[in-house]
């Protein structure tokens, strides 16, 4: 009646990134996968051992063993066809010897005992039909879970820890728990020009989000190869993103061009303001003097958004984030995270190498779980940027 085949485990990787207990329920939405077999089954297995319990503390005198019934429908809900068969024929091997105990196996209560027997044996079929359906539709999602995170890697394309004169350390996470995919995005490239990067964050969130996404990095891709100035790099993806995203979605952004001289452009469009850490821990928030509106809403202003530049130094570190993590919200306070009051302790002296960086990165990201209590409402990118030079 069922065919019995094994689901593939792709899901399981695909959720490593993701904090305990965010990775425990995506796992638990695709058939309890983190749990051996015997955790399982324990569910189902107690329910055997308490119909028992029931049966054999009232005496003969009360007839219990038919509430066996339940334990198809438990088993269901968490074990395989053949984990549902397994167990159940345990259940149905405890219900015989309740029948014995409870002496209605006599002419008069036939009748009775095979309405019930029946009974169990039709629910242990359609439980593991039910076991079925729920692990194929299980291994489906998993799948589609898989592909669309391997989809997002190819589109963010992870820069090393080194691109031209800069370190670099990144941490990035989807509000979604089931699959790490999201509508934040970050790119670092050499170019001709300069060290160029960008950090945006898409409205929305989900595969929609991910298709804008892919149209402002693939634009910043060839722009900042191709162009002389951030504004030029800028407008040849507003022009992107006007042609091919529908109205009305819009993308926040920061540009920066890091070159030889100590010194970092900045171009904002309606992001969260960079964090600029020294090395005796010194913060400074780099606002932009002049805040434009998001990718997508450029048409809505008039004039253009001016650049402006702050030093970076040697032993400086920038940090680049998303508002996922200076709205993140604390369990119970319902306070935003304070990024600007954490950070000095967790990245200060960070930007000797990228070992020390990633280090910071690791902990910024840790502190931010803790204040949320494991929990983020919206997609989290942290990005910390030092000079190599």
């Amino acid at each position: 009646m069922f065919s019995f085949r094994r689901p593939s485990r792709p899901l399981a990787s695909a959720v490593q990134g993701l904090p305990k207990a965010r990775r425990r329920r995506a796992l638990a939405a695709v058939d309890l996968r983190d749990l051996s077999w015997r955790q399982r089954a324990a569910p189902a297995l107690l329910a055997i051992v308490c119909v028992c319990v029931a049966d054999l503390s009232t005496g003969q005198e009360r007839y219990l063993a038919p509430l066996m019934t339940v334990v198809p429908s438990i088993a269901a809900l968490t074990l395989s066809a053949v984990g549902v068969l397994s167990v159940c024929t345990i259940g149905l091997a405890a219900l015989a010897g309740l029948n014995r105990y409870d002496q209605v196996t006599a002419v008069h209560d036939q009748r009775f005992l095979f309405g019930s027997m029946i009974t169990y044996l039709a629910l242990t079929l359609f439980s593991a039909y039910v076991a079925e359906l729920r692990m194929r539709r299980a291994a489906a999602f998993a799948a589609v879970s898989s592909v669309a995170e391997a989809a997002q890697r190819a589109l963010l394309r992870r820069p090393g820890p080194e691109v031209g004169p800069l370190r670099l350390a990144v941490r990035y996470a989807s509000a979604a728990d089931e699959a790490r995919i999201g509508g934040d995005l970050y790119s670092v490239l050499e170019t001709p020009h300069g060290t160029r990067a960008v950090v945006g964050d898409v409205r929305g969130k989900g595969l929609d989000a991910v298709q804008t996404a892919a149209v402002v990095l693939g634009a910043f891709r060839e722009a900042a190869y191709d162009e002389p100035g951030l504004h030029q790099v800028a407008a040849r993806i507003e022009a992107s993103v006007e042609r091919h995203v529908p109205d009305g979605e819009f993308t926040t952004a920061l540009f920066a061009e890091v070159r030889g001289d100590g010194v970092v452009e900045l171009l904002q469009y309606g992001h969260v303001p960079p964090l600029r850490v020294a090395p005796d821990g010194t913060v400074t928030v780099l606002e932009a003097p002049d805040p434009w509106v998001p990718l997508g809403l450029g048409r809505l202003a008039a004039g253009r958004p001016q650049s402006w530049h702050q030093p970076f130094g040697t032993g400086d570190v920038l940090v680049l984030c998303t508002d996922g993590v200076v709205e993140a919200r604390g369990r119970g306070s319902g306070e935003f995270y304070p990024l600007e009051g954490r950070v000095a302790e967790l990245v200060a002296g960070a930007a000797g190498s990228v070992a020390e960086l990633e280090v910071a990165v690791g902990q910024l990201y840790a502190d931010l779980l803790r204040h949320t209590g494991g929990d983020l409402g919206d997609d989290a990118l942290l990005l910390l940027v030092s000079r190599a030079d």
